[in-house]
């Protein structure tokens, strides 16, 4: 079939899908420049995507800068040299409360557990007393101060002190486990995942702990975290991201050949892939930002209490506006 120029780019525009073309006046794309770590399971989402064109139907193009470290992307956000990165609440209403504009839109609720073999006798979070517990995040990570409370309000148990606690880095804690070193492990959830697979169980996750705790639902551990100030000027590009994840987020959580297709980049296959599947699906957040905000609010109150000024500042409250509600009356 024989197309003209002219019949190609009114078609293209049709479609959403037209780029700048040499001698248009062609829509163009809203770029958003999102930082993220190499080997992180934000990566699963973003290559969805992408390869997809999520993000290019949604009226952005994001350009994708993958960076070693979480520290890394936190000083590029703060640098201006990227305009979003994925992180948690909890540091965002500290920067957000000492003046910074920085805000989040909600991403994954998935958050680690504590596992134990299949076998362990340890079966209630009492049964933890005097065992060696590794830990993911250092001492002040959400999930470990929120089982520490849980623990201390229902067992009078102070896992902090009578325990052999032992910090480190995922994949080292996660083959600690796997090799008998540890009586039990609170790692990421996608490592929980890997060892679910692996012959062990949940004994308690940091969202059982949270509902326990005050929460009335899950509440999103991770978000899309970018500054006010460049949402207002991008309101096309912010808004857009947000829509596209979402997109890539219902394909992931309804086909499973997507997965097959992700599976190289994930690095798993037969079981362990289905439990990342079935978890990464648990942690899509399905409810309305205003109440996750809600819920995050009543949290920090308790994260505040243990984790102290090292945790949160010197702020005794979330700050008003670190949940973003730019898609609040977009229907």
């Amino acid at each position: 079939m024989n197309v003209t120029r002219r019949s190609f780019i009114l078609l293209a525009s049709a479609m959403g899908l037209v780029a700048d073309l040499p001698g248009t006046h062609a829509w163009a794309a809203s770029k958003v420049r999102i930082g993220v770590l190499k080997f992180g399971t934000v990566s699963w989402e973003l290559d969805t995507l992408k390869h997809h064109g999520f993000d290019m139907a949604s009226g952005t193009e994001l350009d994708i800068a993958y960076f070693a470290g979480e520290d890394a992307t936190n000083v590029a956000l703060q640098a201006g040299e990227i305009d979003v990165i994925v992180s948690d609440w909890l540091w965002v209403s500290r920067l957000r409360s000492e003046g910074e504009d920085l805000t989040l839109s909600p991403y994954s609720t998935a958050v680690g557990a504590i596992m134990v073999r299949q076998d362990s006798p340890i079966l209630t979070i009492a049964d933890l007393k005097g065992r060696k517990i590794g830990v993911a995040g250092g001492p002040l990570d959400k999930s470990w101060l929120l089982i520490q409370a849980l623990a201390r309000r229902d067992h009078g148990v102070d896992l902090a002190t009578i325990n052999d606690i032992v910090f480190g880095a995922p994949p080292l804690l996660q083959e600690k486990a796997l090799q008998g070193e540890l009586d039990a492990v609170l790692n990421f959830w996608h490592f929980c995942a890997r060892l679910e697979a692996n012959g062990f169980r949940r004994l308690v996750g940091a969202e059982d702990a949270a509902m326990r705790l005050g929460a009335s639902g899950p509440v999103s551990a991770l978000g899309y975290v970018f500054r006010d100030r460049w949402a207002d000027r991008n309101p096309a590009a912010a808004k857009g991201l947000v829509k596209a994840s979402a997109q890539a987020k219902d394909l992931l959580a309804s086909s499973d050949e997507e997965w097959l297709r992700l599976a190289p980049l994930i690095r798993a296959e037969g079981k362990e892939l289905e439990t990342l599947r079935d978890r990464y699906r648990e942690g899509i957040p399905r409810r309305p930002v205003a109440e996750e905000e809600a819920d995050a609010a009543r949290l920090y109150r308790v994260l505040a209490e243990i984790g102290g000024e090292r945790l949160v500042g010197s702020a005794p409250e979330m700050a008003p506006g670190t949940f973003w509600r730019g898609l609040a009356n977009d229907g």
